[in-house]
């Protein structure tokens, strides 16, 4: 009775003590494995396992009657034919340009040729005739005579002059955009810069026409002037498109010492070495000479000495 009472006493205290009740009931629960747990898709269970697909092996049969063709084997190139069709290409370029350039140069021999033979054959013949009608009459006209001599040597020199002031300012500022094609390799056998050839030659012939069909003083001045900007324009294409751009052969005029030195001079300036430096073509020595240039001068010549 004793034992009843302490067993009782002793569930009395357990359910009064919270702590005590929960351990109790959690003893009294069943184990784990096997059951689901409350509020959750999982169960402790192990799912049994599937038996996996087993591996296929597939034999295909040779076809002993009818083989397959092994593939053709592919030859190497040799490395030799190679470098002699690359040597052989840039040989034809290299022909292609060289006939290119003499047709070129051809081009313009023909077009020089014609422009030198009629304008030397129509000054020529022009000067005659005006010689022959000053002699008219019996008296000469020396001082008309001497004024077209005197202006013709004198228009030829400040062409010079001219052509170098024209040169740096304005083919070299605000008529670039025509000149910068003579500073670029040439396509052809013209370029855009060969128009102030002809812009050159309008005065010239103008000059000439008035002082063909008229007398006296003035004209005979105007016809030395249009003869002395004819005669500079003749002597400034052979020097400077055939001696120095090789647009045409010029024959003996290379051998003149003085016209070497204007061709390195002026292959100078084409170097933009001194500023541009120098503008002008015949004077190009002198002009190299005040700003320090002769050394590159004697240099250049000594380059050019062997192609000219």
């Amino acid at each position: 009775m004793a034992a009843g009472l302490s067993g009782a006493a002793m569930t009395g205290f357990v359910a009064k003590n919270p702590l005590l009740a929960a351990a109790a009931r959690r003893r009294a629960l069943p184990p784990l494995a096997g059951r689901a747990l409350p509020f959750s898709p999982l169960t402790t269970a192990r799912a049994p396992r599937r038996r996996g697909l087993g591996t296929v092996t597939c034999f295909v049969p040779q076809d002993t009657e009818h083989p397959a063709a092994a593939p053709a084997p592919v030859a190497p190139v040799p490395e030799t034919a190679l470098d002699e069709e690359a040597r052989a290409a840039a040989a034809r370029r290299v022909a292609e340009r060289k006939a290119r350039k003499r047709s070129e140069r051809r081009t313009y021999l023909v077009a020089a040729v014609m422009s030198s033979l009629g304008v030397t054959s129509m000054a020529v013949a022009a000067v005659y005739y005006r010689i022959s009608w000053q002699m008219e009459g019996g008296a000469v006209p020396v001082s008309e005579m001497f004024g077209t001599f005197a202006l013709s040597v004198g228009a030829a020199v400040g062409m010079e002059f001219w052509a170098r002031w024209a040169h740096r300012a304005l083919w070299h500022a605000s008529l670039w955009h025509m000149h910068e094609s003579h500073h670029r390799p040439r396509e052809g056998p013209f370029e855009l810069n060969d128009v102030f050839a002809i812009v050159n030659a309008v005065p010239a012939i103008s000059l000439l026409a008035y002082g063909f069909f008229h007398r006296g003083l003035v004209p005979g001045l105007c016809f030395g002037a249009g003869l002395g900007i004819t005669l500079f324009g003749m002597a400034y294409m052979f020097v400077h498109d055939g001696l120095v751009h090789r647009r045409f052969p010029v024959g003996p005029i290379a051998n003149v010492p003085y016209f070497r030195r204007v061709a390195a001079a002026h292959k100078i300036h084409h170097m933009d070495k001194f500023e541009g430096v120098p503008y002008g073509l015949f004077l190009g020595p002198k002009e190299l000479e005040e700003v320090g240039g002769l050394d590159k001068l004697e240099k250049e010549l000594a380059r050019i000495g062997r192609t000219i």
